[in-house]
């Protein structure tokens, strides 16, 4: 009984009681798997979202348009890629220490030991805690955000570290 009703209070409300496969069926996303474990979520509206293996998040489809604009993300990494041409609106990414929003980009973020790192891949992100000011990120650079009130600071990620973890999401 208690499966049901959180099932239609799931339908009715459009929020994130799903599970990640549940999600993406019920928003028509294709979901696989490669060697590694990883999932690959391949969704309408251009957004597709590689999670490493044990990867604790939520996808979520804030605007209900079918297709998911934003992933709250608890630990490990996640790998995202929106393609402005076919979505419409913007997709955040949101960590216990970060909220990491774009429009039409590829970015990878990493929750690990309290501590949130952003890299950008492909076009720009703007990053900031959930009571800051954002800094904005090109491609190669990278943020690390702590709980707490110091400025955020932009690096260019050296190429060991950025592959590293573009390896562990399959890059």
């Amino acid at each position: 009984m208690h499966t049901i009703l959180r099932s239609l209070l799931a339908s009715a409300l459009g929020v994130g009681l799903f599970s990640h496969a549940a999600f993406a069926q019920s928003a028509g996303c294709a979901v696989s798997r490669d060697a590694s474990a990883r999932q690959v979520f391949s969704c309408p509206g251009g957004v597709k979202v590689t999670a490493e293996a044990g990867a604790s998040f939520r996808l979520t489809d804030r605007n209900r348009d079918g297709s998911p604009d934003s992933l709250s993300l608890r630990s490990k990494a996640v790998l995202v890629d929106v393609d402005s041409s076919r979505h419409a609106g913007g997709f955040q990414v949101a960590t216990p220490q970060a909220i990491a929003a774009v429009r039409g980009t590829q970015w990878a973020v990493d929750v690990a030991s309290g501590k949130t790192s952003v890299l950008v891949v492909r076009g720009s992100v703007a990053v900031r805690r959930p009571a800051g000011e954002p800094v904005v990120l090109s491609p190669g650079e990278g943020v690390d955000v702590s709980g707490g009130t110091e400025p955020l600071v932009v690096r260019r990620w050296p190429a060991p570290r950025a592959g590293a973890l573009l390896a562990r999401l399959g890059q």
